[in-house]
Formats: C-alpha cells, structure tokens, sequence
C-alpha cells in the first residue's frame, strides 16, 4: 500500500493526478467517517492520531490511526473507504488492526518436530528418531556364522538400525564445518594439524579418512576432530625457550640471625615534687 500525502504520488502504474479528482478528493476526506468507523467497533477511546491515508486503487483508499488498546503498542488501525466515479459519499469497507513498524509481535510459528534443537536434550529426556529418518538404514541381522558375524560388528552391522550413507555424510560436512573443523579460529590460528598429532586418534570405518577424537585433555579431549583441524596443544609443538620460574638464591626461612643486644640503660628516678 502506497502512502500518499499529495495528489500527484503514484500507486501502480496510474498517478493520482489521472484518478478522477472528484473520487480521490471523497476517498481522502473521509477521515472523520473513518475515525467514527473505529470507536462504532472498538470506542472512542481507542482511537489514536491520524497517521495517513493510502490507495488501494483508484476507488478505495486506508485511513490508520494509531491504536490505543492494552497489549497492541505500535499497533494501528486501518479503516478501508471505497467510492465511485461520481457517488456523493465514500463507504466504509473493512475496520481491521494490524501492526505497524514499532508493533510488538509474537516470534513466527515453528512446527512442532522442528523445535527441539541441538543441546536440548537433557538427562531423563527422551527423544525419538523421526519417521523415516533419512539418516539411518537397516541394519544387519545375525547370521548364525560366527566368521560372518564378527566381520559384521567390526563394521558397525549387528545393530537394527545403521547410519546410512546420507546419515554419514551429513555428520561429515556438520564435523567439518564445526568448531573443530578447519575454517575454525583454532586451526586457522597454527599450521600444524591433527593428521600428525601423536594425540590423533583415527576414527573406524570410512569416517576415519577424515576425522580423528582427540586424545588431549588440554586440548579438543574427547571431540570428534577433522584431521586438518590443529591447535597449539600440537604433540611435535616445541617448548619455548626461557620457560620457568627465575632462577635466585634459595631463601631458608628456618634460619635464625643471632644478634648480641647491647645492655638497657637503668631509667631515671624521679624526684618528688617534679
């Protein structure tokens, strides 16, 4: 809706200056009717300063008025008049509140499977896979086979359900774009990197190509960490030189400096009546 203080601002494609003066001089004087149109529907006291009026097209225009009703700050009222090429009074179409640029407005709805986010989960808390959760697959059923068996749960089969090949690639790009991948401010601050950490221990299976957890308790302990990430806490990182405390004399607080102290002098008497 285009706001218009004049006659010759534009909406769409036809000036106003090309609207029948007659109708868009009915259409913006309808202020008082439109003020009237509020306190009808929701009192007098309601109704806050005039804010303008804007053309929906060249028969209808929107009276706002600033809304005085508890819990709408920054709402308004908007009142849409319409009228035709030579009619001799405009009509009230439509008295509605909407929020204007300062309302307070409630946050956008998120459906319900979409609102627990990472870090939600607590103790006691359960939370179930979705339905045909694209990460995960079948997985392998027992065999009977001793030989085949073993080889399966090396694998990560023996379990109902796996992580699929969809499932494995998303962890892969979310590890690596994380805080222990790459691009992180730790890596990018050394050039050395996890793939030659004594502390790097390589995951099994096709993850193991690209990530590592990290042995270090001074550093990633116990995080998935992508082979190229890198920190100070580095195994080949050497020691700086001049570290240590300074080097002085020892000081033994046992020790004891006796000292001859020379004998009092006796006080004076005082004599009496001084």
């Amino acid at each position: 809706m285009d706001t218009v203080t004049g006659p010759m601002n534009e909406s769409g494609a036809v000036t106003v200056a090309e609207w029948p003066a007659e109708t868009a001089a009915l259409l913006t004087g309808a202020v008082d009717q439109a003020r009237a149109a509020v306190a009808e529907f929701s009192g007098a006291d309601t109704v806050g300063d005039y804010l303008g009026v804007g053309y929906e097209d060249p028969t209808a225009a929107t009276h706002r008025f600033l809304a005085h009703l508890p819990g709408y700050q920054g709402w308004q009222w908007a009142v849409v008049v319409a009228a035709y090429p030579g009619a001799d009074h405009a009509t009230v179409s439509e008295v509605v509140l909407i929020p204007g640029p300062t309302a307070l407005l409630a946050p956008e709805w998120v459906p319900w499977e979409q609102r627990v986010r990472p870090g939600d989960l607590n103790p006691g808390d359960l939370l179930a896979p979705a339905k045909d959760d694209p990460r995960l697959v079948p997985g392998y059923a027992a065999s009977g086979d001793p030989q085949v068996d073993e080889v399966a749960a090396e694998i990560g089969l023996g379990r109902r359900w796996v992580m699929g090949p969809w499932g494995r690639a998303d962890a892969a790009q979310r590890w690596h774009d994380g805080d222990y991948g790459p691009d992180s401010a730790m890596a990018r601050s050394t050039k050395r990197t996890c793939r030659d950490c004594g502390f790097f221990l390589p995951l099994a299976g096709s993850l193991g190509a690209m990530f590592g957890v990290c042995g270090n308790e001074m550093s990633a302990d116990g995080h998935v960490v992508d082979k190229y990430y890198g920190c100070g806490a580095h195994s080949d990182t050497p020691a700086p030189a001049g570290t240590g405390s300074p080097i002085y004399d020892p000081y033994d607080d046992g020790v004891l400096d006796v000292v001859q102290a020379p004998p009092a002098e006796p006080a004076e008497s005082a004599e009496p009546g001084d």
